[in-house]
């Protein structure tokens, strides 16, 4: 479990890096007066990217405490369970 947190958390470092030059971009566009509904598309993006990344992290959290809670189930029906957990909060985020 802890390779696949690896690179989960770097896939997460890579997302917000990005986010990071979306910022540094509307910033910039604001700056020089584009249009608001380019900026507001824009933040936008921003922010359902951020979004995704909480989900993908608070998916993350609840993993860790499942596998705290009941070190008796089986591995694969947990996996199963978690990836169920991963897929809701990043679809409805």
């Amino acid at each position: 479990m802890e390779q696949e947190w690896d690179k989960k958390r770097k896939a997460l470092i890579t997302r917000l890096k990005r986010v990071e030059g979306q910022l540094r971009g509307i910033q910039k566009m604001m700056e020089e007066e584009q249009s608001c509904e380019r900026v507001a598309q824009q933040l936008s993006a921003a922010r359902k990217a951020l979004d995704k990344t909480f989900f993908e992290t608070m998916a993350c959290a609840m993993q860790q405490e499942l596998s705290k809670s009941d070190n008796t189930k089986d591995d694969a029906l947990l996996n199963e369970q978690i990836g169920h957990i991963t897929s809701l909060l990043s679809k409805y985020g």
